[in-house]
């Protein structure tokens, strides 16, 4: 049958980006407790389509991600983009890969469990080289200092997010990135929280105030330390309970 894709296309423009969006697939992670994690991710593949081509074989890029068979991971991210080179005779390939992560926590107090949520995503591309990111959210509280400062009786709190992104010369875990951001603010968050647990977890905030500011500073400065990471960036926003908008600070680095 006719190749329409491989027709010559006049209009002399190249596409930088073009293929399949918002695929769901059953995917396996690696989990620093458990060994693997059996999630659902929304992945997103594209290449670049030089200007003498009408247009890319989508198909192919379905077929690639099945005969890898679930096993989607950090470590042969970049052998499915060379794949994904290859096959479609691009010079450079794109994929993004996210999903939900949940590990399972104890309240600090009476040790009641649940399992608590975290956003990821896994974004890389290759040209010449391959280039890997790591994209998580973490959920947090926090308590403000100024509110602290002024108040007779207590202050004001609410739960913010962290979004950190790193590259990384070898393998990175997403336990430890999701700990270093809960390390960093007022308090953590849980799913499940007893009277005790409660008690415990609003005195904590309150004498661990955080602005913003602080907490992008807090992680910035444990990632610069940490020699296994080349570039990141930390984003922090408080949904703020006393305000009708949110609080919000960024920092990144490439580091040498």
């Amino acid at each position: 049958m006719e190749d329409i894709q491989n027709h010559r296309d006049h209009r002399n423009i190249d596409i930088d980006q073009v293929g399949v969006k918002g695929i769901s697939y059953p995917i396996t992670v690696l989990d620093k407790d458990m060994g693997e994690q059996q999630t659902v991710a929304r992945i997103n593949m594209y290449v670049n389509l030089p200007r003498y081509y009408k247009g890319t074989h989508m198909s192919r890029f379905v077929e690639i991600l099945n005969e890898h068979s679930r096993r989607i991971s950090l470590q042969n991210f970049t052998v499915i983009l060379r794949e994904m080179k290859e096959r479609l005779n691009a010079q450079s390939a794109h994929m993004e890969i996210r999903f939900p992560y949940f590990i399972k926590k104890a309240a600090p107090v009476t040790g009641a469990e649940g399992l608590m949520e975290y956003l990821c995503t896994f974004r890389g591309s290759l040209a010449e080289k391959p280039d890997l990111v790591i994209m998580i959210n973490v959920p947090i509280s926090t308590l403000c200092p100024c509110s602290k400062e002024i108040s007779d009786y207590g202050a004001h709190n609410q739960r913010g997010e962290v979004r950190i992104r790193v590259r990384f010369k070898k393998f990175v875990w997403l336990e430890d990135l999701i700990k270093l951001a809960e390390e960093s603010a007022s308090s953590e968050v849980y799913s499940v929280l007893k009277r005790e647990d409660e008690k415990y977890v609003t005195e904590k905030a309150y004498r661990n105030p955080m602005f913003v500011e602080d907490i992008v500073r807090e992680i910035a400065l444990k990632l610069d330390m940490d020699s296994n990471i080349t570039w990141f960036s930390v984003e922090s926003e408080n949904f703020e309970s006393i305000h009708n908008h949110s609080a919000y600070a960024y920092v990144e680095k490439h580091k040498a």
